[in-house]
């Protein structure tokens, strides 16, 4: 394994990328957080959002009131609205890109509706090559607000299994999480955290307070209360190596996990 740039750069020059040596000499490298206080939090579209004021006018307060001791990257969700979007979408036999695309509008609409709940105390929603600023907000205000949808637009990779986006709002909040190095993950939603089956459904639905992302695969948790693909990244990453779900309906919830506290559920890559 490469132990100096020098050694690392003439592999690269000399090497397919794909090449096993250079693999492990760049995964070896030197390793950098570019915000290791910053907190991702995502807001479920469906879960919140799409409930309207009752559920997102508490929340957005809790949000005021914990940004002055917490730096938040908040990410918004797609909801009911685009499901309604992909299910004519798939209708029509369009592919997955396309759905991609629709899903990120809705996540966007949401972004700029907490946008405008939060534009009077400052904090903005970014999106595109707005998100090279957020360094900047995050000092000044403490908080910004983004789309959660991962911009892969027509480049998706499609699912093994009909045309639904694999990678949708959870996963994009992850990836911003874990690109950027941050300190926690947490995913806002309107049960406790994960359950044997899903609660809505379910009378025998017990709760998880913690599980690593191979037990949840060994159990067959499927109807889980993330996006399934997303466990995959979580299992691969190197900063974010565990996410917590809250119930954002019980107020005070966000701020005792901002704390460090167990709320609802963890869920560890390993």
């Amino acid at each position: 394994m490469a132990n100096t740039t020098a050694e690392l750069e003439a592999l690269l020059m000399q090497r397919a990328l794909s090449d096993p040596q250079l693999l492990a000499a760049a995964e070896g490298a030197a390793d950098f957080r570019i915000l290791p206080d910053a907190t991702v939090i995502k807001i479920g579209g469906q879960s919140v959002i799409d409930r309207g004021r009752a559920a997102v006018y508490p929340l957005v307060e809790e949000i005021v009131a914990v940004r002055k001791d917490h730096k938040l990257l908040i990410g918004t969700g797609a909801g009911t609205r685009a499901r309604h979007l992909y299910s004519i979408a798939a209708e029509l036999n369009l592919p997955a890109g396309v759905l991609s695309q629709l899903g990120a509008s809705v996540a966007d609409q949401n972004a700029e509706m907490l946008g405008q709940l939060l534009s009077k105390y400052g904090i903005s929603k970014v999106d595109g090559a707005g998100l090279s600023a957020v360094p900047l907000y995050l000092a000044e205000v403490h908080a910004v607000i983004f789309a959660g949808m991962p911009p892969y637009s027509l480049w998706t990779r499609p699912a093994a299994e009909g045309v639904i986006p694999p990678y949708r709002t959870d996963a994009g909040c992850f990836l911003l999480a874990e690109q950027f190095g941050c300190r926690q993950m947490i995913f806002v939603k309107d049960e406790n955290g994960l359950y044997t089956a899903n609660p809505k459904t379910s009378k025998d639905a017990t709760f998880i307070a913690k599980i690593s992302v191979e037990e949840m695969k060994a159990r067959g948790l499927h109807d889980s209360i993330l996006e399934f693909p997303m466990l995959d990244l979580l299992q691969k990453a190197r900063h974010v190596r565990e996410v917590q779900v809250v119930n954002g309906l019980v107020p005070g919830n966000l701020t005792r996990a901002l704390a460090g506290e167990h709320v609802g559920t963890i869920i560890t890559a390993s």
